[in-house]
């Protein structure tokens, strides 16, 4: 069995970062992100910009996602 890594900012280093933002975005729309305007439409801004401060090691992944969710929940 795989052991699960953490993808707390503190314990993946920026190219991790790159590389699970691009997996995960993969994973999830089946598309490359290259050109892709899927998130732009719902007013998120463009794909690759979402993602960007988790990448540079300035918001983990969960504040990003609570925030480009907190629009639409009620």
């Amino acid at each position: 069995m795989l052991k699960k890594r953490s993808l707390l900012i503190k314990d993946t280093t920026r190219e991790e970062r790159e590389r699970i933002v691009r997996s995960a975005l993969w994973d999830s729309c089946g598309t490359e992100c290259e050109f892709c305007s899927g998130c732009d439409n719902r007013g998120g801004g463009r794909i690759e910009t979402i993602y960007q401060a988790y990448i540079d090691g300035e918001k983990e992944l969960r504040e990003i996602n609570a925030e480009y969710r907190a629009p639409f929940v009620r």
